[in-house]
């Protein structure tokens, strides 16, 4: 049986996005090799998702009865970001389910016209107290439409 090989992965531009957050980067960001260390990485996606959401005020992650778990993450890297430099998140909804997301987000140097990561947190949503999945609340899914 043959496959064909998977497109190489390629940057996007700021368009392919709907919401931005600017994210300063770190001294503790940089690795040995002058460059922001790619765990970095996950946890600006973390924030760019997390946020948007806390300042939508759709995620209450002290209180809240839903809550949403990260069940998969990825990210292909195109260019080195380091400190001191300021980091624009890109944020996009590529896939809204039930109760899962496909948040994808594009990591751009200030000002640049093409990312230098892109990646996607796939998040399924639970109830705080059982970690049951859950349909995603209705203020939730109409923050959520603004991003596809």
């Amino acid at each position: 049986m043959s496959t064909s090989p998977a497109a190489k992965p390629a940057p996007d531009p700021r368009d392919r996005y709907r919401a931005f957050r600017t994210i300063g980067t770190r001294w503790m960001d940089n690795d040995a090799y002058g460059h922001v260390n790619n765990v970095v990485y996950y946890s600006w996606f973390d924030t760019a998702v997390n946020a948007h959401l806390i300042e939508q005020g759709v995620l209450d992650i002290h209180h809240g009865e839903t809550i949403g778990l990260v069940i998969e993450t990825q990210c292909n890297y195109f260019a080195s970001l380091a400190f001191p430099q300021n980091v624009e998140a890109g944020l996009r909804v590529a896939h809204m389910g039930t109760s899962s997301v496909r948040y994808e987000v594009g990591l751009f140097a200030e000002g640049a016209p093409l990312c230098a990561a892109r990646g996607h947190f796939v998040h399924v949503y639970v109830d705080r107290q059982t970690r049951r999945p859950v349909p995603l609340p209705a203020p939730l899914k109409a923050v959520l439409e603004k991003l596809q």
